[in-house]
């Protein structure tokens, strides 16, 4: 890539038909402005290249092996980083309108301060999804994934404070964890905080990205435009994305701390 460009979009499949990207691929292709897509494919096979449309702004690259989710991004970061305005990390289960990404880039575009911003996220039902976050703590993690759905009712008060449940979900707002489905990232941010850390496979590495951008930027949700995500829970139906969500687990606790997190305490305690 030459000149410019103003946004820069990564997609990392694993295994992924084109059927199963199709629409994301064609709405990013189709975006008004000049843009970059990058597909990241950690799949064991290239299968997917044959099938992608040949395009100038996307570009298809094979890892050869599992580099995990961060990692894989950190390769379409590195390229753009001082040739884009915005980069947007996306899963494969995401559906939106070109037109939403325009609005959110606008609004960054006037707001010079947020480093991350996050939209309105749905399931396929129009059902909202909690997806703004407090900083969790070892039993925050432990409570939603490991206790028992009839102990869980008896503290769904904590649940619903760590996921902001009490705050209004169609204002926006600043909160220190943003879900990782949909970043959209100021690059010269990034060459201040850094890219995802490589540490974490799979899973809380946008809560440490999201927490570094919080440090010095504002990480802003953005209710104004929202769009679909079709969340599974792997790691709650195949063992082995348990296990690397319980690596990272550990890795994020033994990064800033299991029970004495200052930052946490000060900025958690501001948001309940």
């Amino acid at each position: 890539m030459g000149s410019e460009i103003k946004l820069s979009v990564s997609l990392v499949v694993f295994n992924h038909s084109f059927e199963s990207i199709q629409a994301l691929v064609h709405t990013v292709l189709n975006l008004p402005f000049a843009h970059k897509l990058f597909i990241i494919d950690n799949s064991p096979t290239d299968h997917l290249s044959s099938q992608l449309p040949q395009k100038p702004q996307l570009q298809y690259v094979f890892t050869g092996e599992n580099l995990g989710y961060g990692g894989a991004h950190n390769l379409a970061i590195r390229k753009i980083l001082n040739q884009s305005s915005y980069h947007l990390v996306v899963n494969p289960d995401i559906v939106f309108e070109g037109e939403a990404l325009v609005q959110m880039m606008t609004f960054l575009d006037q707001s010079p301060n947020i480093g991350l911003l996050m939209p309105k996220v749905l399931y396929g039902s129009g059902e909202i999804q909690y997806l703004c976050k407090l900083f969790p703590t070892p039993f925050d993690l432990i409570m939603r994934r490991f206790i028992p759905g009839f102990l869980k009712n008896k503290l769904q008060y904590r649940l619903n404070q760590y996921e902001l449940k009490h705050k209004d979900y169609n204002k926006q707002m600043e909160v220190p964890n943003l879900s990782g489905c949909f970043m959209l990232l100021r690059v010269d941010v990034l060459k201040i905080v850094g890219l995802f850390d490589e540490r974490f496979f799979m899973y809380l590495e946008d809560t440490d990205l999201s927490r570094r951008i919080n440090n010095q930027f504002q990480t802003m949700y953005y209710p104004e435009v929202s769009i679909i995500h079709k969340y599974e829970k792997g790691s709650y139906k195949v063992f082995k994305l348990l296990v690397y969500h319980i690596q990272s687990a550990f890795k994020y606790f033994n990064k800033y701390g299991w029970f004495f997190d200052p930052v946490r305490t000060t900025i958690n305690g501001n948001l309940k």
